[in-house]
């Protein structure tokens, strides 16, 4: 397992402050070290574990998707010593295997962004309530549309075939509250509303959202409202539409809200986007490691949640009716958070 951290795809990056660092040491396992939403969550844990004095180790996968790499990571973490792993999985089901063995060792693991499945696979889950986010997408997409909603041809832009709850919870979450009647709420794809053109998979990436895209107006030029998974994937969308002249007439709807993705509602090429804020997410999880490592406390759930809430905003710069939102200018201000 060695070779293969030493010749894969894993980024690492280790930081270490203050004396304190020497006894404390995390990890954080993100799905891709390029996206930026994963960038950010980075800058978020290593400021807070240079202001407690606590040694980070990140790593990163290829692409999303990449579960070995990351299983890999898991067992560099517990062999070095580390007291806690934040983590966005790829495989949000295979990986508890792994997550198992780093609990077993004594590490306090997080689940960040994406929840494991089931979600008490990992000690704590630091995200945003995806399901909600999704929804708050849906509503304003079937908003806007008014009477049209009625007719709508929808092209739905996932994460991954492997289906990780992330994806499930943003893409089940937007058909809700479009008014779309779901099949199994744990899967995405065996819906049978015919106002659905069909499901394909991006990567979480911009050029994975470019095919996607392509593919799917291939099965009916007439898509007028679009579900991406991420703001990355919402761009490569946009980028396939302008190419045959449809980017002004196609309602494209995301999820992140980052800096990028808040400036593309700007711009026109995304609708409304629900924010995130991964730099709190990946704050507040190196701050349940230093606890932990400090008296063995483990963080608690947000009330009536089996998860720690870390917020989710509509952004927009067209409001609709019964939706509520956020402008561009409060989307700026708050972006990455």
């Amino acid at each position: 397992m060695k070779t293969l951290l030493a010749g894969s795809a894993i980024a690492l990056a280790t930081m270490t402050s203050g004396a304190f660092a020497a006894d404390v040491s995390a990890c954080l396992i993100t799905k891709t070290d390029t996206n930026p939403f994963f960038v950010k969550m980075k800058e978020g844990a290593e400021a807070k574990a240079a202001e407690l004095g606590i040694e980070l180790k990140s790593f990163a996968g290829k692409v999303d998707g990449d579960h070995e790499t990351q299983v890999a990571a898991i067992e560099t973490c517990i062999a070095d010593g580390a007291k806690g792993i934040l983590i966005t999985a790829s495989d949000t089901s295979s990986i508890t295997t792994s997550v198992a063995q780093a609990r077993d060792a004594g590490l306090l693991v997080i689940a960040l962004d994406t929840p494991l499945d089931p979600i008490d696979a990992a000690d704590a889950t630091f995200a945003t309530d995806n399901f909600l986010a999704g929804e708050l997408i849906g509503k304003w997409a079937a908003a806007k549309l008014g009477a049209d909603a009625a007719n709508a041809k929808i092209a739905m832009l996932d994460l991954a075939v492997s289906q990780p709850t992330v994806g499930v919870l943003r893409d089940q979450g937007f058909l809700q509250g479009f008014g779309i009647e779901l099949g199994d709420p744990n899967k995405w794809g065996d819906e049978t509303d015919p106002r659905i053109v069909g499901n394909d998979v991006t990567q979480g990436n911009e050029e994975g959202g470019r095919k996607a895209m392509e593919n799917l107006l291939a099965s009916d030029p007439e898509i007028n409202v679009v579900y991406t998974i991420n703001e990355p994937a919402a761009a490569g969308a946009y980028e396939a539409l302008k190419s045959i002249g449809r980017e002004n007439d196609v309602l494209i709807v995301s999820v992140d809200g980052g800096c990028p993705g808040v400036q593309n509602i700007a711009d026109g090429v995304i609708g409304a986007t629900a924010q995130q804020y991964p730099l709190l997410m990946a704050s507040k999880g190196i701050e349940a490691i230093a606890a932990w490592a400090a008296d063995g406390t483990k963080p608690a759930n947000t009330e009536g949640k089996d998860f720690f809430d870390t917020g989710v905003a509509l952004i927009t710069d067209q409001p609709a009716d019964g939706v509520e939102s956020k402008s561009v200018a409060e989307g700026m201000d708050l972006c990455w958070g």
